[in-house]
């Protein structure tokens, strides 16, 4: 640091321009370089998220199946976890407070989609990612349960 000297003649101090632009630079090194690993993590924990929330309402499901003999219909969908459809097949064991307390949203703060019966399953949980569209690739990739399941067991 110089020392400047006031009109005054009290010594003042301050920093050179190339000082301030050095620390510029070093900032935007450092930036470059933390920021896409801060993005990716960000990416990993949306992706944790949905499987635990698929875990959870996986979990409703099958105390809704005991209780009940089926899985909610694909009419019915994930809100028979959490007040008692009105509609056919009308469960007739049903919890007092439901089997959860409420429905979680995926990351991109959407409900999840269910389909029962399933394509491949009894039935199917999904989220079609951050775009909301069929398909994509990335964050915009399509989520079910059974693909995020067969991801955690390798």
């Amino acid at each position: 640091m110089k020392q400047l000297t006031s009109q005054i003649g009290r010594p003042q101090s301050g920093f050179s321009m190339i000082e301030i632009l050095v620390v510029l630079v070093i900032i935007g090194l450092l930036v470059s370089i933390v920021a896409p690993n801060v993005l990716d993590r960000a990416d990993d924990a949306r992706i944790q998220k949905v499987g635990a929330d698929f875990k959870a309402i996986e979990t409703s499901l099958k105390m809704y199946r005991l209780d009940n003999f089926v899985y909610p219909s694909s009419e019915q969908g994930l809100e028979a976890l959490v007040d008692k459809p009105s509609i056919d097949p009308i469960p007739r064991q049903y919890r007092n407070n439901g089997y959860l307390q409420k429905l979680p949203k995926d990351p991109w703060n959407r409900p999840y989609l269910y389909l029962s019966p399933g394509e491949e399953e009894e039935y199917d949980i999904y989220t079609l990612g951050a775009d909301g569209v069929t398909g994509g690739e990335g964050q915009n990739a399509d989520m079910n349960i059974w693909a995020i399941g067969e991801d955690a067991e390798q």
